[in-house]
């Protein structure tokens, strides 16, 4: 059997997983952690020799398709279950399964630090996140839109569950209904536009929908613009771009892996991978894609600046996804498919990286999130510390953490896009200085300064092992595109270019140069402003914070730019008061009234319920002496 052959083992597995971890009440906690994480490990073995083939021996048209097994035929509609891998794929598959596997093994020591029920908690913890792993690796390998949608809604399911997995406090159950209820706007969408596309291109297939589309439809045409809208909203929804990015930073409320899961290499990137899929609708629906590009400029600036004064470790890296995600975005609107896509790649890297290291943190400080509680942890912590530091020059785009590369790919790849670019352009570029700005923020605060407290025990080396190996992976992940202006080869962009075809051109050798330099020179920027601020002179803070620019802008960063309260004006509360109001309308008043007419012929029946003998027989006697009169004379 071929590599290729296997190719369906990759997400049944951790599916699988999850089914037996749901179902064994009685394994022991061991047995939990080996199916667990050997589910995910296994899977990602697999799509490591299956990615080994599909390098040494290209399948003709670079692509594998694999059907399972036909999923309903009705009217000529016919969708299968069937997979799909080429190059955006693999890289897709590599990235949730290698990375999955790094936090599952994390997941192993850090929950049973926890303290979670022995044959439950940590069971249906761990069910979960193979189930998490096994909606994202369907939605990446879907070959039709309908079972993509089905993965779709099922890392939405997980992140649910995960995010309230801690029940039994009020504001977990909140938060995950929050981003349930925030992504399914986003969610509704995506559906609408399945509808639109299959009613107008007759398929769902993917790559059969793309070929049609871009022989029926017209650039700019409003069936194409419409329908790259509609998956612009799901994506936006997913991936928590403005104006749907409010459930992201409450989905803190989860355990520690959860979140790494979430931001690093399953649902926020999912928006990406849609729209990288469908590029050729973007293509042909120029608004649109001007508009994915302008949502993400505006993205990762707010977002940015509402991580620049949060004081939990953890809502700093969320508002950070954001960002980041925001730059995938403007990559994508801007057509840098290849720089997008190897973002999320690096992003994955440093992101599940800060997010583990962070969660060590957390842990050995009694739980402890607030920033300006800590200080002092390099000495205490110094695997931690040096994890997260080369996590954070991944982050803030600084060598020798070459993760960076994919942030100046996409700022190059926005000047070189044509109209518009220079605005888009200084937008990325600010993005680069406050990324700098609050990364090292959170350094300076956690690491270095005096110490508030005195870490508990040591860290775990289960827990440390994925440290440094997500650690090495920011060092060298940039090797995958190294910028050609310093000498080095695109090799992920040659890749891509399978799936992608012609995409931004990169400009002169000596523009190039100097587009890295200036970007450079803003992230070092970014690293003096911090440690002016927090490393040397913290007292001129206060100053800063009191004024009343300072304190309308601390106020309204910290707020997440007041999207909640907006929503809550216009949305929540006005829809809370037409429900009440609404609460005896019509429709109801006729159902309560047969309620209540069910009730009093109850009451009435209950009259004959006397318990005397006699009475029973006489009724009886009567009624069967009526039945044979009815017999007789009818």
């Amino acid at each position: 059997m071929t590599a290729f052959e296997g190719l369906w083992l990759i997400p049944a597995l951790p599916l699988a997983g999850a089914l037996v971890l749901a179902a064994g009440r009685r394994l022991p906690r061991r047995a939990v952690a080996a199916i667990g994480v050997g589910s995910v490990g296994t899977s990602a073995v697999i799509a490591a020799l299956v990615a080994w083939q599909f390098i040494a021996s290209p399948p003709a048209g670079h692509a594998v398709s694999q059907v399972l097994w036909s999923w309903l035929t009705v009217a000529g509609f016919a969708p299968q279950i069937a997979l799909y891998l080429d190059a955006l794929s693999l890289v897709m598959v590599l990235v949730v399964t290698v990375v999955g596997l790094l936090i599952h093994f994390y997941s192993a020591a850090f929950m049973a630090r926890q303290g979670t029920p022995p044959g439950d908690g940590y069971r249906r913890f761990f069910a979960c996140m193979n189930l998490f792993v096994a909606s994202m690796l369907i939605l990446v390998l879907a070959d039709n839109l309908l079972l993509l949608y089905l993965g779709w809604e099922g890392v939405g399911l997980c992140s649910y569950l995960l995010i309230g997995f801690w029940y039994k406090d009020p504001a977990n159950g909140q938060a995950a209904m929050k981003a349930f209820i925030v992504t399914r706007v986003g969610d509704a969408a995506l559906a609408v536009g399945l509808f639109v596309l299959f009613a107008n291109l007759h398929t769902l297939h993917i790559q059969n929908l793309l070929r049609e589309a871009a022989e029926q439809w017209t650039p700019g045409s409003a069936i194409a613009v419409a329908a790259a809208a509609l998956l612009l909203g799901g994506a936006v929804g997913k991936s928590a771009q403005l104006p749907l990015q409010t459930w992201l930073p409450d989905a803190m409320a989860g355990p520690t892996p959860v979140s790494a899961l979430i931001h690093a290499a399953t649902m926020v990137t999912a928006g990406v991978y849609l729209i990288a899929r469908t590029h050729v609708l973007f293509e042909l629906a120029p608004p649109v894609q001007s508009l994915v590009a302008v949502i993400g400029a505006l993205t990762l600036l707010t977002a940015g600046c509402s991580a620049l004064v949060q004081r939990d470790i953890k809502r700093v890296l969320a508002y950070s996804t954001i960002s980041q995600v925001g730059y995938m975005f403007l990559a994508l609107g801007v057509g840098a498919w290849s720089a997008a896509i190897f973002h999320l790649v690096t992003h994955a890297f440093f992101k599940s990286l800060l997010f583990l290291a962070a969660g060590v943190v957390i842990a050995r400080l009694r739980e402890e999130h607030d920033l300006l509680k800590m200080g002092g942890l390099r000495r205490a912590m110094p695997v931690v510390f040096w994890t997260f530091l080369v996590g954070a020059l991944g982050l803030a785009s600084m060598p020798p953490a070459t993760a960076g590369f994919s942030k100046e790919a996409i700022l190059s790849a926005v000047w070189n896009s044509g109209a518009g670019a220079p605005w888009l352009f200084a937008a990325g570029l600010a993005g680069v200085f406050i990324t700098s700005l609050y990364t090292f923020r959170m350094v300076f605060l956690a690491f270095f300064g005096e110490a508030h407290g005195t870490p508990d025990g040591e860290t775990d080396p289960v827990m440390a092992l994925p440290l440094v190996v997500l650690a090495l992976a920011c060092l060298c992940g940039g090797l995958l595109h190294w910028p050609e202006a310093l000498g080095g080869h695109g090799w992920l962009g040659g890749f891509l270019s399978s799936t992608f075809g012609t995409e931004v051109q990169a400009g002169p050798v000596g523009t190039e140069r100097i587009l890295g330099a200036v970007s450079e020179a803003a992230t070092f920027l970014g690293l003096a402003a911090a440690g002016l601020l927090y490393a040397r002179r913290r007292a001129c803070l206060p100053g800063l914070v009191r004024s009343p620019v300072g304190v309308l802008l601390h106020r309204l960063w910290s707020s997440g730019w007041g999207f909640d309260e907006i929503y809550a004006a216009c949305l929540v509360r006005p829809f809370v008061s037409l429900a009440r109001f609404n609460r005896n309308d019509g429709v109801d008043l006729v159902y309560q009234a047969l309620a209540r007419a069910n009730r009093w012929f109850h009451l009435l029946l209950s009259l004959t319920q006397t318990g005397r003998v006699r009475g029973v027989a006489t009724g009886m006697t009567v009624g069967a002496i009526l039945i044979l009169l009815i017999l007789v004379f009818q």
